[in-house]
């Protein structure tokens, strides 16, 4: 395993059935499993290459199961067709079993309409007045093989617990030579993908007992940021209970722009490896 590319590794394939597009899950974007984020961008891409409209507006999913890494196929159903607005849904399947359910609602490129922005970036040091978790983290090497395919810069200093925020700048190690706006949009996707758990874990020192995977995720695209190397993560975890965690997030250009927003909601489970960590953690 090495550093993922992004566009090849996402990339849809068409097959000889419409609208039914043959993917294979690359290790190079492993975490618990093929990551969320990158599962759903490969969704995401194959939708868009069913689109009759270019611009997607609104995207959600579920993480139904991890699958591996080997070959998958996304299908996708038109919903709704209009003029200025469609809607697919789309499922990822891996030997007969569904991976990610998911729905896109997509428009036509630069309708006229109401305006205005009122969002205010959050106030933090740009990317090049910050460390990487490379440099931060001595163990670096061993972190999931995901962390291999993008670099990561936080906001924040290195605590062992915080609030149940996350604002870390992000971005490809093998980017795109250029993006189109389906593209932009998956990498979107990727990175929002990463605050929801991130921010939920703050809170807790290691090891923790318990473990976030997302069991959805949405995302409203704003704007695309296709010239953008770097993108901010800005996720908060505000309330944890009853095994569930709800999360909001946004995305951020360097300039300031609100990029993306959305949210996850988190479901518990007992971390397997606990006792184990534990007592690393004593030693």
């Amino acid at each position: 395993m090495g550093i993922g590319n992004f566009e090849r590794d996402t990339r849809p394939n068409s097959t000889a059935s419409d609208h039914r597009y043959a993917v294979n899950l690359s290790p190079d974007w492993a975490v618990w499993g093929p990551n969320g984020g990158y599962v759903a961008a490969i969704t995401l891409r194959a939708m868009c290459k069913s689109a009759a409209l270019p611009r997607p507006a609104a995207f959600h999913c579920q993480f139904l199961k991890a699958g591996r890494f080997d070959a998958a196929e996304v299908v996708v159903e038109r919903v709704r067709a209009g003029k200025r607005s469609e809607a697919l849904r789309a499922k990822l399947v891996q030997d007969g079993e569904e991976l990610v359910s998911a729905s896109l609602w997509l428009t036509e490129d630069g309708m006229p309409g109401l305006e205005h922005e009122a969002a205010e970036a959050p106030d933090v040091r740009k990317p090049a007045h910050l460390k990487s978790f490379a440099e931060i983290f001595d163990n670096y090497a061993d972190w999931y093989p995901y962390w291999r395919s993008v670099e990561a810069r936080p906001s924040l200093p290195d605590l062992p617990t915080g609030p149940p925020i996350w604002q870390t700048w992000m971005r490809l190690n093998d980017p795109p030579a250029q993006f189109d706006q389906a593209l932009a949009a998956a990498r979107i996707v990727l990175w929002m993908d990463l605050g929801p758990w991130n921010a939920a874990a703050a809170p807790h020192p290691w090891p923790r007992r318990y473990l976030g995977p997302n069991l959805d995720l949405h995302v409203q695209f704003h704007r695309f940021a296709e010239t953008d190397e770097w993108l901010l993560v800005d996720a908060a975890a505000p309330v944890a209970r009853d095994g569930v965690i709800g999360t909001t997030l946004r995305l951020w250009s360097e300039g300031g722009e609100l990029v993306a927003s959305g949210g996850s909601m988190l479901f518990c489970r007992r971390n397997p490896n606990y006792e184990e960590e534990l007592k690393r953690a004593q030693s």
